[in-house]
């Protein structure tokens, strides 16, 4: 985007532009592909550069199998994390069965193969010979293992037999798989199940409280989730299932749990309360009713689930007393925002207008500091003098005292005053300097006028692009200060999944970043046109 002269507040001067509705979409269709290439360059690193066999090093379960179970273990998970496809010779014969191939009292016959080769009936080795020549000419490699025995009639270990093929998956099969599923919209077909009259009901009572509260929701059966839309009393108040974002399954840091989820699901302990389940039964519990998705056959597996349900919606979310990783990191980042912004602009401003007097030399002193100081150790100096005076020093999720925010806002507060200074300063400075100042001086002007009018207004444009960017990165949070305090936020979720080789969850937040800095661009650009009048997004010419 091209920008009016900032120095000349009388220029007529605008860049040919796009009307803004075609500028915003080109800008956010280009920032999305920019976002897309992003997380394929990951994928590239993540699934071609890196040892896949890194993925287990903090896995107890992998390092407690022994044998052929452990190498079974080894490809599941590798499949799990999008690195290949996995066949089971059981899945070639049940492939068989649901195509009407062969039926169920063959599939059962002939599942069962031999130790060796060699032991295999001829029944037997004739399927298993057909599923290598299937699956060799899809491109897969097959594998059998032969078993290994303790005794000559007992297994050692995890040494049963196996038998499976495996291939690489390409990069653009994943990408293809990744985005395509990135956003999932619920409906009434989702069940395969025969699970009676699929629709949507509308309500104004919410079963969820008896049925006697006004709470208006939407309520599905046939969906994926039970509701759709529904209030309650936590921030934001109303919310939905009706579209899923699905940024990755993590397999390590928060085991089968989506990365959006992750960062949005409340954490802490259990917070019972008397719920009405939908058979009636009231009863103390942390169940949380209006997150509850479909489990085929569930109701029916379980003497507490007939008790307490009348359909197969029973699995479900708890509520919990704290706020989600997203909401902890976004508390303190937006306050630490208002903050830097409420003290460093005045501080800037007034280091401008006395400029090499005691005030300027102070603010100059503060800022070499806190830019000269690398931030874990200024962090860790604010730590020490907090603990000192008293203030709580790390994050309790638990406790209710106000004050364990104090320090980690103060500290992401501090080098983002200090770069509000040093920047509208100099803005500022500049604009005193400009030709247009001395023309508007010798018209008659008072130093009020021009300050408040041209300078002061000139130089705050481009602190002002950077407000989005600002308040949409306190979503992600701040890695080492999360960390110093120990806050349970976003911010230290990236790093987590790096040292544990959580492929899914590195590649959703990579995407998460990416997206929110396309957004926080595309914001500035509107909030600067909005400030100033010269900036406009109308075709104009000189």
């Amino acid at each position: 985007m091209g920008y009016t002269d900032f120095a000349c507040p009388t220029s007529r001067y605008v860049i040919e532009r796009l009307p803004m509705t075609k500028y915003l979409l080109r800008r956010l269709l280009h920032g999305l592909i920019s976002a897309g290439i992003v997380v394929a360059i990951v994928m590239i690193l993540i699934y071609s550069l890196m040892n896949r066999d890194l993925i287990f090093a903090h896995d107890t379960t992998f390092t407690n199998l022994g044998n052929n179970q452990k190498t079974v273990y080894k490809y599941r998970r590798w499949q799990e994390y999008g690195y290949i496809d996995y066949k089971t010779y059981a899945d070639y014969l049940a492939m068989l069965t649901n195509n009407g191939e062969i039926d169920e009292e063959t599939r059962a016959r002939v599942v069962g193969f031999g130790k060796k080769a060699e032991n295999d009936s001829e029944e037997v080795a004739e399927y298993v010979a057909r599923f290598e020549e299937y699956y060799k000419k899809l491109g897969y490699r097959v594998q059998r293992l032969d078993a290994i025995m303790a005794t000559p009639r007992k297994y050692a270990n995890g040494g049963q037999q196996q038998l499976f093929a495996y291939k690489d998956l390409p990069l653009s099969s994943r990408l293809v798989k990744y985005f395509t599923g990135l956003i999932e919209i619920d409906n009434i077909h989702y069940v395969k199940e025969d699970i009676g009259e699929r629709k949507l009901t509308f309500t104004l009572h919410d079963p969820f409280y008896g049925g006697t509260k006004f709470s208006p929701a939407i309520i599905g059966n046939g969906t994926k989730h039970k509701y759709l839309l529904y209030f309650n009393n936590r921030f934001p108040y109303l919310h939905q299932n009706l579209i899923t974002l699905n940024l990755g399954k993590s397999y390590s840091v928060n085991t089968g749990v989506d990365v959006f989820t992750t960062m949005t699901q409340p954490q802490g302990s259990y917070l019972p309360r008397m719920v009405t389940y939908p058979t009636g039964l009231q009863e103390e519990s942390a169940d949380d009713l209006h997150t509850a998705v479909y489990v085929a056959g569930s109701r029916e597996s379980s003497l507490v689930y007939t008790d307490r349900f009348n359909d197969d919606y029973t699995s479900m979310l708890t509520v919990k007393s704290g706020l989600s990783k997203m909401g902890y990191s976004f508390v303190i980042g937006i306050i630490a925002v208002m903050l830097s912004y409420l003290i460093g602009v005045p501080l800037g401003i007034a280091m401008a207008r006395r400029k090499d007097k005691l005030l300027d030399k102070l603010g100059t002193i503060y800022i070499v500091f806190i830019i000269a100081v690398p931030s874990l150790a200024y962090i860790f100096l604010f730590k020490a003098i907090g603990g000192k005076l008293g203030l709580p020093t790390t994050f309790d999720m638990e406790s209710t005292r106000k004050l364990m925010y104090v320090l980690p806002i103060i500290s992401l507060a501090l080098p983002s005053i200090g770069d509000l200074m040093k920047w509208l300063r100099r803005y500022m400075i500049d604009q005193m300097n400009s030709d247009y100042v001395k023309f508007a001086r010798s018209g008659g002007l008072s130093e009020h006028e021009i300050f408040t009018g041209h300078i002061l207004k000139n130089a705050a444009i481009p602190l002002i692009h950077g407000i989005p960017a600002s308040v949409l990165g306190a979503l992600v949070g701040a890695i080492i200060t999360e960390r110093v305090y120990v806050i349970p936020g976003a911010g230290n979720l990236l790093t987590i999944a790096i040292n544990a080789n959580d492929n899914g969850v590195i590649v959703g937040v990579t995407l998460f970043y990416a997206v929110l800095s396309v957004v926080s661009i595309i914001l500035g650009d509107i909030l600067m046109a909005m400030v100033d009048p010269r900036i406009s997004f109308s075709s104009k010419t000189r």
